[in-house]
């Protein structure tokens, strides 16, 4: 039956209403970001299917964010480096507006071949990502893993694992919603999407 993958991305951070890029930059959560947090233990809590282990990024705001559910799920969270978010290069800590506009445009044009400038590669990131996923279903095989990340290695992933172009991933996957569970199940070198953005309040 393979593993299935609870991805959910942190809760909302004090750079969220301005859109700023976070990245491996550590910022906080907000007020609102915590009660998420607390409400998606709660929703875990409550499924009729137990979540049977918890993996983490290292960065502090997927520390936070599942520290509510380790509690409610009686679970010691993992932490795997390779799950921490894309460092955005010269975009770390700012918005696009703050940006030169040819930047921007070959960005959003092919976030790929436009990397900002300074950025680690999204292939690369893609690939980190999915090999990290894949050693997490191979471990906890036939579990239901809830496993807390970052919006950008997140999509990038999902690209990689269901064999979409990395460079569409903004297109295919437009963005993850604080808290909210996309869920994937694993089986050997298959991966299927079986829920995305599911919102959990």
């Amino acid at each position: 039956m393979g593993t299935r993958l609870l991805l959910v991305r942190h809760g909302e951070t004090e750079w969220h209403a301005e859109n700023r890029y976070a990245g491996t930059s550590e910022v906080g959560l907000t007020e609102r970001g915590r009660r998420q947090a607390e409400r998606l233990a709660a929703h875990l809590a409550a499924a009729e299917e137990q979540v049977t282990a918890l993996y983490r990024s290292p960065q502090g705001r997927a520390r936070v964010t599942a520290e509510p559910s380790a509690r409610a799920l009686g679970l010691e969270p993992v932490v795997v480096e390779e799950l921490r978010e894309v460092h955005f290069g010269i975009a770390e800590g700012r918005v696009l507006s703050e940006l030169d506009p040819q930047v921007v445009a070959a960005f959003r044009a092919d976030p790929v071949a436009g990397a900002f400038p300074g950025a680690e590669p999204t292939a690369d990131a893609a690939r980190r990502g999915a090999a990290a996923l894949r050693a997490i279903a191979a471990r906890e095989d036939g579990g239901r893993v809830l496993v807390v990340a970052h919006n950008t290695l997140i999509r990038v992933t999902l690209c990689e694992l269901l064999g979409i172009p990395v460079r569409d991933y903004r297109r295919v996957f437009p963005r993850l919603e604080n808290a909210a569970i996309t869920e994937i199940g694993i089986d050997g070198d298959a991966t299927s999407l079986r829920r995305f953005n599911l919102p959990t309040s």
